[in-house]
């Protein structure tokens, strides 16, 4: 018996040590056990050793100072750069000139008449409603300045986007090397590379559209290669078929094949370039960025809400007309035989106007929503803010949630020995990954050692894991109830698409008012920027699981909460793990922003950065801001590959 019983363990461990968990787990403790002795003889525990890090302050430095003196001198910036922000500003004002020269009626009529090509009546009207609002709000200037800037932005976002995609989608080699190049630019934060285009073409208007491009060309890049490289395999070999070159194969297949991909990029690029438009106003955009900025820096909520809700307008609107066009639209959609009819009328209603002189909105038909707005506010505040019975304030939820949470994890993760945090790191990516994933999360958190950022970083990441931990809490549950509600998912929508679409920084105002000044506004402004997004595709999962599955479990008995916890749940594993990322990424955006209200770390050294022309504070900020959303993205989002290979 004595014998039985000692063989049994020896028996069940083989099948323990099956498990992939488990053997990646037992490599990297044994791994752990030989190098971290070494590390702490080495470097003692505690942060980030002092040797181990690069001090790039003295050549970020002279970089800058190089640039400030031979901005005007060196043929590379009058020759090149200076062509380059000349060509902008013409675009940016002849664009401009044609909208004031078609006045309020014939931008409102055609833009009516696009959207009705491109859809139906209902989004014709609707997008007029969208332009008299903006009049209506005394907005109609700024809405133009702004929609110049943005024309130019995204035909160049999607000009550069179009190429950079087409060479990925046509060459492996290409689509290798440019991916990291985009990941970087959609990670790395807006206002840390603000600071760069300033320095090479000043304050102003080409500053602001590059800044867009850079920001908003990724999308169209990657939808175009996806595009080109879903091509129908049939299709393409019955062109080579025909002895098609490999341009006719191009321009006559896989292009067209590519169609819904390409409109899509371009709807992208359009909201990425929209919320833009904010950011951009820091280093001279002007229109209604411009006001919301200034309304931050006043904490005016009510102008901030004036100047916000056109953008929200002309981001619906621009979604909606690129994502008809996208979709190829019905019979009701393309009247072809009573466009040009449509064409002649608004470009009619356009002449009249221009005839009678009446180019501009009138002064007697707007509505100054402002004054209410704060009156609101400022009762919300007196009421809220403090001494709320029972319950507190605000002011008290967020001193609560402060001390009781934002700083035990930020002190909990600065007190961890620096190896832990790789080795922590390196345990979640290789769960979910492989190896390559595993080593990619560890190099990109032992970068921001390199780079002298350690504690910052952590500070930030205790924000972001705190928003995240809100967000995953609010988004799953409304996004459970959303996909067991068709009635709920139908008025939630529309609150939704304003949360997706309203600027950055508009979030902020209403937040610093309620909260105060803290990382517990930052926290509280980034949970409501990435909620919709952890909703939409929350619900979007559970609605796509298999109703067969469904409809199994409800023959043998189970009960609503059992086939949401049995069934849709597990079933809609993966799209989970994609809200929880995407919830990540715009967590971090914000909290970054979050820095202007008081949040601190990262952040405040890239807004700082910014606002002194630091360029080695902003840029190492920022590149900090990189690896941490490169870690995060590692450890929050297994792709197909990695989940179904080994180590």
């Amino acid at each position: 018996m004595a014998t039985v019983t000692a063989a049994a363990p020896r028996a069940a461990l083989p099948g323990i040590l099956k498990r992939p968990a488990v053997r990646k787990l037992l490599l990297l403790g044994l791994a752990a056990a030989v190098l971290v002795p070494l590390a702490n003889a080495r470097w003692a525990s505690g942060t980030w050793p002092a040797p181990l890090t690069i001090d790039l302050t003295t050549p970020l430095t002279d970089a800058s100072t190089w640039i400030i003196d031979n901005r005007d001198t060196h043929p590379l910036f009058l020759y090149f750069f200076g062509h380059v922000s000349n060509a902008v500003v013409v675009s940016v004002r002849a664009v401009y000139l044609l909208l004031l020269a078609l006045g309020w009626a014939g931008v409102t009529a055609v833009a009516a008449f696009l959207a009705w090509r491109a859809a139906n009546w209902r989004l014709a009207l609707g997008t007029a409603a969208a332009f008299a609002a903006c009049g209506l709000l005394g907005m109609w200037v700024p809405t133009m300045q702004t929609l110049a800037l943005m024309v130019v932005a995204v035909l160049a976002s999607v000009a550069v986007g179009a190429l950079l995609g087409l060479a990925a989608g046509l060459s492996e080699r290409t689509d290798r090397a440019l991916r990291p190049v985009l990941d970087t630019m959609q990670v790395l934060p807006a206002f840390a590379y603000l600071l760069p285009v300033v320095l090479v073409f000043g304050i102003g208007v080409p500053a602001a559209v590059l800044a867009t491009v850079v920001y908003a060309a990724p999308p169209m890049a990657r939808l175009t290669a996806l595009g080109l490289r879903g091509a129908d395999k049939e299709v393409l070999e019955a062109v080579d078929s025909l002895g098609a070159t490999a341009r006719q194969r191009l321009l006559t297949a896989r292009i067209p094949l590519a169609r819904k991909e390409l409109l899509l990029g371009v709807n992208q690029t359009i909201m990425m370039a929209l919320s833009m438009a904010v950011i951009a106003s820091v280093i001279g955009a002007g229109g209604l960025g411009d006001r919301v900025y200034q309304a931050l820096a006043s904490v005016d909520v009510g102008a901030a809400l004036a100047a916000g809700i056109p953008i929200v307008l002309l981001a619906v609107v621009l979604d909606r007309v690129t994502a008809a066009a996208g979709s190829g639209g019905t019979a009701e959609t393309r009247p072809t035989g009573r466009w040009p009819y449509a064409l002649v009328a608004a470009l009619a209603v356009a002449l009249a106007g221009r005839l009678t002189d009446r180019l501009e909105w009138p002064e007697a038909w707007t509505l100054n929503i402002a004054e209410p707005v704060n009156r609101a506010v400022d009762w919300m505040t007196d009421h809220l803010y403090s001494g709320v019975p029972v319950i507190g304030g605000t002011a008290e939820w967020a001193g609560h949630f402060t001390t009781w949470v934002l700083d035990p994890l930020r002190d909990g993760l600065q007190w961890l020995p620096w190896w832990s945090v790789l080795l922590l790191v390196a345990a979640l990516a290789w769960l979910i990954g492989t190896w390559r994933t595993a080593l990619t999360a560890v190099l990109a958190m032992a970068a921001i050692g390199v780079l002298g950022v350690w504690e910052p970083s952590l500070d930030t990441l205790s924000q972001v894991l705190a928003a995240v931990a809100v967000t995953l809490v609010l988004g799953f549950a409304t996004g459970i109830a959303a996909a067991r509600s068709d009635r709920f998912e139908r008025a939630l929508r529309p609150v939704l698409d304003v949360f997706q679409t309203m600027p950055q920084f508009v979030y902020l105002i209403p937040v610093v008012a309620l909260f105060g000044v803290g990382r517990a506004p930052a926290v509280a402004a980034a949970v409501v920027y990435a909620l919709p997004a952890v909703v939409r595709i929350t619900a979007q999962g559970l609605r796509q699981v298999d109703p067969a599955a469904l409809e199994s479990s409800r023959s043998l008995g189970a009960t609503g909460v059992q086939q949401l916890w049995q069934v849709q749940l597990p079933l809609a594993r993966r799209s989970l793990l994609l809200a929880l990322n995407q919830g990540v990424v715009l967590v971090l955006a914000v909290v970054i922003i979050g820095g202007l209200v008081g949040g601190g770390a990262l952040g405040y050294d890239v807004v700082f950065g910014l606002a002194q022309g630091d360029l080695a504070t902003g840029l190492v900020a920022g590149a900090a801001i990189v690896c941490l959303g490169l870690m995060l993205d590692r450890v929050t989002q297994p792709t197909e590959r990695r989940t179904t290979k080994g180590a």
